[in-house]
């Protein structure tokens, strides 16, 4: 008797724990559900506040509300085709760089040889983003950038001049680089070297140069490299090396030197 006591308190703490992990299941479950809009809201709101910090729009005291107020009014997004770096007309709204990548009809496999920036595919068309003045101007644009670094993919956005080559600010907002070194990439201090620096050369082929050390003074296209942090730094060169060249930007950019922005 005390044998068969024994195994039904077993199963009874069984079947309890079992409907326990059912119950929490059940309920972490609809939590995930239930926060996913609010995830995705934060998201946008993140996305929108990188993008107006980078074009010189934010401040650290602006409210969601005023975020949402400021991007509306001066941001204007666009698809950009890689290929013939023409803008396209298609909502940027519909459409989802994620899903793209992993869709042979809307990417494209790089060689090795191809891929400074180790990111393996390259979706084809690319959402960007033109900053208005008040007055309804164009004033600069916003490309998204991103490459391996030493342990991470680091994720950017550049800011250009209308001139499709002088950068006017850059900002890296998702990156996993080493704190105190790689992580230096974040530093306001490091990333205000750039401003000014142009990211292609007169033949309009990439030239922006991380150096190892201090850039030359007076060097339009170096910035100072990052002291114990060689291969970080070099993932920005590769980066650049690729997102401004004819696989990235460099066809869409082309068009911009041309008065592309003009009639786009």
């Amino acid at each position: 008797m005390a044998e068969n006591k024994s195994n039904d308190s077993i199963g009874k703490t069984l079947l309890v724990v079992l409907v326990l992990c059912l119950v929490c299941s059940i309920v972490v479950a609809g939590s995930a559900v239930g926060l996913k809009p609010l995830q995705q809201e934060q998201r946008a709101l993140d996305k929108q506040r990188n993008i107006l910090a980078v074009a010189g729009l934010m401040h650290d005291k602006m409210t969601a509300d005023e975020v949402a107020e400021v991007y509306a009014s001066r941001v204007t997004p666009r698809l950009v085709d890689l290929k013939s770096g023409a803008m396209l007309d298609a909502d940027p709204a519909k459409f989802n760089q994620s899903q793209a990548l992993k869709d042979p009809q809307q990417s494209i496999a790089l060689a090795s040889s191809e891929d400074p920036a180790g990111i393996r595919r390259r979706s084809n068309v690319v959402e960007i983003y033109l900053i208005k003045d008040e007055k309804q101007q164009i004033q600069e644009i916003v490309l998204p950038v991103y490459g391996n670094g030493l342990w991470s993919m680091m994720y950017a956005f550049v800011a250009l001049d209308t001139d499709g080559r002088t950068i006017k600010g850059i900002t890296y907002y998702d990156q996993g680089e080493t704190p105190g070194l790689g992580g230096e990439i974040e530093n306001p201090n490091w990333r205000a070297q750039f401003v000014g620096k142009r990211v292609v050369n007169d033949e309009g082929h990439p030239a922006l140069r991380v150096m190892k050390g201090a850039a030359p003074q007076g060097d339009l296209y170096a910035v100072d490299g990052l002291s114990g942090a060689t291969l970080t730094a070099k993932g920005v060169q590769h980066s650049f090396d690729f997102w401004m060249g004819e696989l990235g930007f460099g066809p869409f950019l082309k068009q911009v030197r041309e008065g592309g922005l003009n009639h786009g």
